[in-house]
């Protein structure tokens, strides 16, 4: 049985990400692999889960298009329908 890592994007939908170093690897865009790979590498033990949930997050398993459009329509200035997790935030804007 393959490993994987399971968890639920912000749109609510749950995936299945690769869950080994060779899995995660595979489904990386050629591009990346290297830095992937010397990350890994250069990596204290500790330090591996974080790393490779990191990049299991980049494969296109985890893509959210609906990620994408949020943020290019925030980067543009429209904040409407932002949900602010903490309601003490200070830097809100109030107009």
């Amino acid at each position: 049985m393959a490993k994987t890592l399971r968890t639920t994007l912000s749109s609510g939908q749950r995936v299945e990400l690769p869950g080994t170093i060779r899995t995660i690897r595979a489904a990386l865009d050629p591009d990346q692999v290297a830095e992937f790979i010397a990350e890994v590498e250069d990596a204290g033990a500790d330090e591996i889960p974080g790393i490779l949930a990191r990049w299991a997050l980049r494969t296109p398993g985890a893509y959210d298009p609906g990620e994408e459009e949020q943020i290019a329509r925030i980067r543009a200035g429209d904040l409407s329908g932002l949900v602010y997790a903490d309601e003490a935030d200070e830097y809100r804007s109030t107009g």
